[in-house]
């Protein structure tokens, strides 16, 4: 389809409210609020089938499952923890200090941290969300997770980050209403972070207010604009890279010429019978798969419509194509900076905006964990400046305290 046509049809599904699950989870966080622990035992019997004997991880384990990893493995997560920090640590906000008005950032006291594994490990998940709230100066950091194996590398990675003291094996929207209101076992923190299934998405939405959070996630998803510079069989193991995270990842792919989808489209059902995670992938691409053939100008006003999670541009005037974004989670620009390497090693977090959210928000970093506040200190020379200003405006508003606070320090003087 063309651009008008895609945009026309609004091809992207809105994120619509579950009512039935939306009372489900009120249903679990009313009964983890009311019960603490013994909710989170019971939550977890039901769910997880697992029969805890202890909430928390024993910080042994965490050391043995680090321990047991082979060497090269060990390295590939150092590599990848040093590539955040360093990333993390130059983009991080600096104060600005004046005589009168000045701007400063102070990290967030408590953060809590969900860690997804319910079918699958994600130390990758680890380090993209506990890294940037250890460079931003976080003092406690609480993590849950349905990761339920003595020895794993998400307790690997958890490890290598020095979280041990505050982790917990608790999953879904019960370990969301845990971290939002505390229990006997887990502390209340100010802010929640962390990619989840659906009922976590749905906790966290109906939590937030009480707590902070990083946002809701969608379905994950990729945009790609390629042309024939780029190699076909490329392009298709990026579509289908991110087509087997699930059956409602979403996949976009934009280009000038139709020969070329064409080509592309006819090697992906050649390749796809070939996948070990086949079937999934085609649920995502039978149902979630768009591509998008016009101009260039075109093109670019679909990739701001749409705000993607990750926009990848492999193409000969990529320059100039990633200069005319304005909206995505994150951009990868050029053959080598496929998604999926952003997924681990790149260095900024893979947590990012998803269902155009990308349009008001954007990507986690070292930033999202800290507040930050002005600073006002008006000497009198100013205030004798201003002071007329704010009494003309209190007066019009009918606000006549706030007009005296503001006269009645100049005949003090």
């Amino acid at each position: 389809m063309d651009a008008n046509e895609f945009i026309k049809q609004n091809k992207i599904k809105n994120k619509s409210t579950n009512v039935d699950q939306m009372i489900a989870v009120q249903a679990i966080i009313d009964k983890v609020k009311v019960d603490g622990d013994q909710a989170l035992y019971s939550l977890t019997k039901e769910f997880d089938q697992q029969d805890l004997d202890d909430l928390r991880v024993d910080p042994a384990l965490l050391k043995a499952s680090w321990d047991a990893l082979e060497p090269d493995l060990q390295q590939a997560l150092k590599l990848t923890k040093q590539r955040i920090e360093d990333y993390e640590t130059k983009i991080l906000y600096k104060d600005h200090h004046d005589d009168e008005l000045s701007y400063v950032y102070r990290p967030l006291e408590r953060v809590g941290i969900y860690v997804p594994g319910g079918t699958a490990l994600y130390p990758s998940s680890v380090l993209m969300t506990i890294v940037p709230a250890l460079v931003a100066g976080v003092k406690d950091i609480i993590v849950t997770t349905p990761v339920f194996q003595p020895n794993n590398i998400t307790f690997a990675a958890l490890y290598l980050c020095g979280v041990t003291d505050y982790v917990f094996t608790v999953g879904g929207a019960q370990a969301i209403a845990a971290l939002a209101y505390g229990t006997e076992s887990i502390p209340k923190v100010d802010k929640i972070c962390g990619p989840g299934n659906a009922y976590v998405a749905m906790a966290k939405r109906l939590v937030f207010g009480d707590v902070g959070i990083d946002s809701i996630a969608g379905p994950s998803e990729i945009l790609l604009y390629v042309d024939e510079s780029t190699p076909v069989d490329a392009v298709v193991y990026d579509l289908f890279a991110q087509a087997e995270h699930d059956a409602n990842a979403r996949t976009f792919l934009l280009s000038e010429s139709q020969e070329y989808v064409d080509r592309i489209e006819e090697r992906m059902e050649e390749l796809v019978e070939s996948q070990v995670r086949e079937d999934i992938i085609k649920a995502s691409l039978a149902n979630n798969h768009f591509a998008i053939v016009d101009s260039r100008d075109k093109l670019l006003e679909v990739i701001d419509y749409i705000g993607a999670e990750h926009v990848s541009i492999q193409h000969k005037d990529q320059d100039s194509i990633v200069d005319a974004i304005n909206y995505a989670g994150a951009v990868f620009k050029g053959f080598y900076s496929m998604e999926a390497i952003g997924d681990y090693v790149a260095g900024p977090s893979h947590v990012l905006p998803t269902n155009r959210n990308a349009r008001f928000s954007h990507g986690l970093n070292a930033n999202d964990f800290r507040t930050s506040h002005a600073i006002i200190s008006i000497n009198e020379a100013t205030y004798n400046q201003i002071a007329p200003a704010a009494e003309k405006i209190a007066k019009s508003e009918g606000l006549f305290a706030h007009q005296r606070s503001v006269s009645i320090r100049r005949e003090s003087l």
